[in-house]
């Protein structure tokens, strides 16, 4: 249970007078908030100005509107069902003090700004998207969370699907407002009592299940490429390979990996998505294609021509990758056209493909799920999926041996 008070500070300002604060205490954790008041020691007395300030009437009918607000705050939270950080009090105590309502747009442009500062330009940019998006459909009304409601979300979905949205890209999308909405009611900008998402369910919009991962025989096709023939599909070939044998690395931590990441015989990175730190033995094919890259002897620290110079902003790197990775894609699909392989590669099919055919070759699933550095073996489940139908496939055809 949290408690407020209102206290004064025992060091003194510039002035004489000591600054008063509202001050909150949650599981032994304190918070103190200024509220823009101050007064001499003598003026003082604990709680409440004295009687001996000339304004002490309206001085503590104020201090009294200001304990008013902290306690509605904390109402607000216990409605809600939240268990709010003293954080997250400060935040909504002082837009009460705003006297504001926070609309839909304002708070999803600060929350865009909070994940820049916080170098999560990926996520911001889905956001700012997502918002460009829905704004549009919305015909730039503003609105405030309560209008979000399930039907307002129906006709998004219908507004996406006239437009060719896949069922994919639809789900990204409502999944990033569901996330601001969960935001908004952490943070007191919106009330539980009206979320939209207990109605409307992300969870209809599952796509097909396509294969994403390459059997062992059209890896071997993608491998055999002849770069003789194509040369421009070198660094497209090199980098999914890496990808692979490097237990499906993603984009984005080859785009970043460095030289001085490489070192007696091992490759050393930390995965952006989750932190982990790898440390894995190189093997030959990647070997060959880190002293092919050596071997340009570019002046740049990074393994792989994907940034080119050091010192780009947080949201230059965003540009250059989504830029290149739409390259490699691209070529990626030209590669599978040449080879005979019917299936539609992107960057994320390397890291399937290193899971199944992993899994093809006996290895056990807690292994894979080990190496790939899974939360749990549920995501590396979801990885082996096709793998698992095929088996089945495969079993079911025996009927025919009757």
């Amino acid at each position: 249970m949290a408690s407020i008070k209102i206290i004064q500070k025992s060091k003194a300002l510039s002035s004489g007078e000591y600054p008063i604060y509202l001050q909150i205490i949650k599981y032994g954790k304190v918070k103190r908030i200024s509220l823009n008041l101050s007064c001499l020691k003598d003026e003082w007395d604990g709680n409440e100005f004295k009687r001996n300030h000339p304004n002490y009437i309206k001085r503590n009918r104020l201090l009294n509107k200001f304990k008013e607000r902290a306690y509605a705050v904390i109402d607000e939270f216990a409605v809600n069902g939240i268990d709010f950080t003293l954080s997250e009090f400060e935040n909504k105590f002082r837009n009460k003090r705003k006297g504001n309502v926070t609309t839909v747009l304002e708070f999803w442009n600060e929350r865009i700004n909070d994940l820049k500062k916080s170098h999560k330009t990926g996520n911001a940019r889905a956001y700012k998207d997502v918002k460009n998006s829905f704004f549009k459909f919305n015909k730039n009304k503003n609105i405030l969370f309560r209008d979000i409601t399930p039907k307002l979300l129906d006709k998004y979905e219908v507004y996406l699907r006239n437009r060719k949205n896949t069922d994919g890209g639809i789900s990204l999308k409502m999944r990033t407002i569901r996330a601001l909405y969960n935001y908004a009611i952490k943070m007191g900008e919106a009330n539980a009592q009206n979320y939209p998402f207990r109605a409307y369910k992300i969870s209809k919009l599952k796509g097909k299940n396509v294969k994403r991962a390459l059997t062992v025989s059209e890896f071997k096709k993608f491998e055999a490429l002849d770069l003789n023939k194509y040369p421009h599909l070198t660094d497209t070939k090199y980098m999914f390979l890496f990808s692979f044998y490097l237990r499906g690395i993603n984009y984005v931590d080859m785009m970043k990996l460095e030289w001085k990441n490489i070192e007696d015989g091992k490759v050393y990175y930390k995965r952006s998505k989750t932190g982990k730190i790898f440390i894995i033995k190189i093997l030959e094919p990647v070997q060959k294609i880190l002293d092919y890259y050596k071997a340009q002897n570019r002046d740049t620290p990074y393994v792989f021509p994907i940034l080119g110079k050091v010192g780009l902003e947080p949201m230059q790197i965003e540009y250059r990758k989504d830029k290149m990775l739409k390259v490699f894609n691209r070529e990626l699909k030209e590669i599978a056209s040449i080879q005979g392989i019917n299936k539609n590669i992107t960057s994320y099919v390397a890291r399937h493909s290193y899971a199944t055919i992993m899994k093809y070759k006996g290895i056990r699933t807690d292994v894979i799920s080990e190496s790939m550095g899974h939360a749990n073996l549920d995501v590396t489940n979801s990885y082996l999926k096709e793998f698992e139908n095929d088996i089945i496939d495969d079993a079911n055809e025996k009927l025919l041996d009757l």
